[in-house]
């Protein structure tokens, strides 16, 4: 029988519901993507307005719909399924740094790090030691102003940065709020700080008529975003950006086989075809069956109760998926990588033996390719999930 990763499958009273939950929406009572028999709640709201991002992470909630909070570690995804799963175990940067960037401040985050890696005994990483770097969006001192779910999305991405790479460096750009100008001009900083080779950006936006399509476009530095948690959709801002490697999403649970692990794809995964974008070159336009740039590239474990990962947040333990989660995995992944090119994206299309083929599942009902899971690429899930990071570099 799989396990799931599921808050259910802990014993009855390691919770408290409160503090996080009252900030946060309720959640659906009927989630519209499979959770893994879960209730969850989009913790930045899912109808952002014109010119303005959702984060794209995903919590698991109680039957009230509060989001689900435990003083101990939950039996969720954890460091070592992350290095296990993926084949990542024993991998070192080197020092290489990721940047994350997200809205708003968050207060604890450094405490919070501290107590999650402490947890899962990863080494420390802290301001001090000059592993860990808060900056805001001029390079400044970050905003003062916070906001309840996105200091969770700041919490997932880092917390999932360090288990993947435990020795990376963590450049957090947060910006004075959630529109593209301000996220756009986090981009532009993280691409000026030096030692920065991957930058994740965990939210995303219907369509893809955006802008400053520019403050995505770095070569030479892996920018990564989430294809958003909506199932198939025309395109989503900014992974359908021709300059940046959209993320999709899995499900995954332990097994009996080889590898350990079973995956396929998640409902909520993001995919779409964009017509308002170009393929960048090295995107197989035959393949994808799309004239223009196509989502996703690659994936990672997204599915909220179905390998969603055991965050650490205002001194609880959550248990957090979404894109949001797949999405800095792979940053973190390309850090690993240690490539050298000024199109990291490309790396994946010319090395697909170095990734998990994903070949079941559907995140909606347009159909192959870009909706069910099948040989090769498909929307849900890209070309796959990483294999170790050969096909990272």
């Amino acid at each position: 029988m799989k396990k799931k990763f599921m808050l259910a499958s802990l014993a009855v009273g390691a919770f408290a519901v409160g503090g996080l939950a009252s900030a946060l929406p309720t959640a659906s009572a009927s989630p519209v993507h499979d959770a893994g028999g879960v209730n969850t709640v989009h913790v930045c709201g899912t109808h952002p307005r014109a010119g303005f991002a959702a984060c794209d992470a995903i919590a698991v909630a109680g039957a009230t719909g509060k989001v689900v909070q435990s003083s101990k570690p939950l039996a969720a995804f954890t460091p070592a399924d992350v290095q296990k799963a993926y084949n990542l175990k024993g991998l070192k940067s080197h020092g290489a740094t990721v940047a994350i960037v997200d809205a708003f401040g968050y207060p604890t985050l450094e405490a919070d790090l501290a107590a999650f890696r402490k947890t899962y005994d990863l080494p420390p990483c802290t301001t001090k030691n000059g592993c860990l770097s808060i900056i805001g969006q001029d390079g400044g001192k970050p905003p003062s102003g916070s906001d309840s779910g996105w200091d969770l999305e700041q919490a997932l991405d880092v917390d999932m940065v360090s288990a993947t790479c435990p020795d990376c460096k963590i450049l957090v750009v947060e910006t004075d709020n959630n529109s593209f100008k301000n996220l756009g001009a986090g981009v532009n900083q993280a691409a000026k700080t030096k030692g920065v080779v991957a930058i994740s950006n965990s939210y995303s936006a219907p369509g893809a008529d955006i802008k400053n399509k520019s403050d995505y476009d770095h070569p030479g530095i892996a920018v990564t975003a989430s294809t958003g948690d909506a199932g198939y959709i025309d395109a989503s801002a900014p992974a359908s950006f021709t300059s940046v490697i959209a993320i999709g999403g899995t499900s995954i649970v332990p097994d009996g086989s080889k590898r350990g692990y079973a995956e396929s794809v998640w409902s909520g995964a993001g995919s779409g075809c964009s017509d308002k974008n170009k393929a960048p070159k090295y995107q197989d336009t035959k393949a994808t069956d799309c004239k223009g740039d196509a989502m996703a590239d690659v994936s990672g474990p997204a599915n909220p109760g179905q390998g969603g990962l055991s965050v650490y947040y205002n001194g609880h333990f959550t248990q957090v998926g979404g894109t949001s989660e797949s999405n800095p995995m792979i940053a973190a992944v390309y850090a690993l990588a240690g490539y050298k090119s000024k199109t990291p994206g490309e790396f994946p299309w010319e090395a697909k033996k170095g990734l998990y083929d994903i070949t079941e599942g559907t995140n909606g009902s347009c159909g192959s390719p870009l909706c069910d899971a099948g040989k090769g690429w498909d929307g849900p899930t890209g070309l796959g999930t990483p294999n170790g990071v050969s096909a990272f570099g």
